[in-house]
């Protein structure tokens, strides 16, 4: 029996029921990594083994943790982990030291008893949705050799979606769990905001930022959630009814939220069509003030990433990856009064927004697009007519983190060639009640 062909929930079965051995399992783990390459970018298997003993032992004496307990994870490398360093993907932070403790998402998942073997590849200081500007060479998308795995959080996508690790934690700003997820076909995460800590995380926006996390099937994220969400205030709005029967789900009409890719659409109009079998009920809405609310997104991201690095970017300007420094220094001028205006107008339109959804339109989640357009070649930027790959990634994704809203992205059964990614965004929902709308799209319901 291979651990990697099982999903999730099986592979802890397997490990409560001592079908498998946790020190098999991390053993084989451990193994497959070193065919992963660069995905890799820090691991201290003597740690990972001595915790495997551990859980071992724990569960053959009857003092199981629950379901992640022996386990595997790996971390992106934009999130500290006690032992390893968090480089970040840059030459920036080459020679960091160890971190000295957990983030607080790593802490609860050791807490329940998984084994962190190694930290994952990201996009630079994870600023960027493509996944391929970095040290290194850049990750290839698992489907198609020379595309995009999406960022920041593109080798905890990958390692997830070639099998090499059941589950993984990464970061999201507005799409960094999301986008990777949908462009290399897993399910990928962004619980609402406050929803778990962001100790120990390197930001990106100080204001945006969240852990999120990066499974093969939605019932693995369910299991993985409801360990992340013990501690934090809430968890996830309790103990949803099974099915959607009765949800009210819309679907934005906006320009804003358009796809690019037909077969988008296609994969689009059947996930409609499931959950209104299923019995929700679908309507047409068009989110208020949505363009003026997406406009505050590069203001606000651009001037915390720019005051989380200005000090480096003077020192060490050659130590940046050219794109990434370009994007750092075009924030430069940026004023406190825009700022400040960004965030006073992000706040008011969330409130609005969210009130209109709920109340108005009476809506329980959403349905859309988790990116416009599937994985592009490494290193393109320009698409046709002008768009900017960078703005066009995010384009779906950014809005819900504004909003401060859950939202997952399930992979769809595309007809042809590469992933496609649907998204589920919570209105009235939080994490258990859009993963279960999640797993009806994905029909394993």
């Amino acid at each position: 029996m291979k651990d990697s062909t099982l999903d999730l929930r099986e592979l802890a079965m397997h490990l409560r029921s001592g079908r498998l051995s946790p020190v098999d399992h991390v053993e084989s783990t451990l193994a497959g990594l070193t065919e992963a390459g660069g995905l890799v970018t820090a691991r201290d298997d003597d740690a990972a083994m001595r915790a495997a003993e551990l859980a071992a032992t724990e569960i053959t004496s009857g003092q199981w943790r629950g379901p992640l307990h022996g386990m595997a994870v790996a971390v992106s490398d934009t999130i500290d982990v006690a032992g390893l360093p968090t480089r970040c993907g840059s030459a920036v932070r080459a020679g960091a030291a160890p971190a000295r403790t957990d983030a607080e998402a790593v802490a609860r998942l050791r807490a329940a008893g998984a084994i962190v073997v190694a930290k994952a590849q990201c996009q630079e200081l994870g600023l960027g949705p493509t996944g391929d500007v970095g040290v290194g060479s850049a990750p290839h998308n698992p489907h198609e050799h020379g595309a995009i795995t999406g960022g920041a959080s593109s080798g905890a996508a990958a390692l997830v979606a070639r099998g090499y690790v059941p589950f993984a934690l990464g970061s999201d700003t507005g799409g960094d769990v999301r986008v990777p997820a949908a462009l290399c076909g897993v399910v990928g995460l962004r619980p609402h905001q406050g929803a778990v800590p962001t100790t120990g995380m390197v930001p990106v926006s100080t204001t945006l930022d969240l852990p999120g996390l990066l499974t093969g099937d939605v019932h693995g994220a369910s299991v993985v959630w409801d360990v992340l969400a013990r501690g934090a205030e809430g968890t996830g709005g309790g103990i949803q009814e099974p099915g959607v029967t009765g949800l009210r789900i819309g679907l934005p009409q906006n320009a804003l939220l358009g796809v690019d890719d037909p077969q988008l659409e296609v994969v689009l109009q059947a996930a409609a069509a499931r959950l209104s079998q299923h019995g929700a009920e679908l309507v047409e809405i068009e989110i208020p003030d949505l363009d003026a609310l997406a406009a505050t997104y590069a203001v606000i991201v651009g001037a915390e990433a720019h005051a989380t690095h200005a000090a480096e970017l003077v020192e060490r300007r050659e130590d940046f990856q050219p794109e990434t420094a370009q994007r750092l220094l075009a924030q430069s001028e940026r004023t406190a009064q825009e700022y400040i205006s960004a965030l006073r107008t992000r706040d008011r339109l969330r409130t609005s927004i969210m009130a209109t959804l709920r109340r108005t339109y009476g809506l329980d989640a959403l349905l859309l697009g988790t990116t416009p357009l599937r994985a592009t070649p490494l290193g393109e930027r320009t698409l046709a007519g002008d768009l900017d790959l960078r703005a066009e990634l995010p384009r779906l994704t950014s809005p819900f983190s504004l909003l401060g809203a859950p939202a997952v992205s399930v992979p769809a059964r595309a007809v042809d060639g590469l992933p496609i990614g649907i998204q589920v965004a919570g209105v009235k929902l939080e994490e258990r009640g859009i993963l279960r709308v999640a797993a009806v799209v994905d029909g394993k319901d």
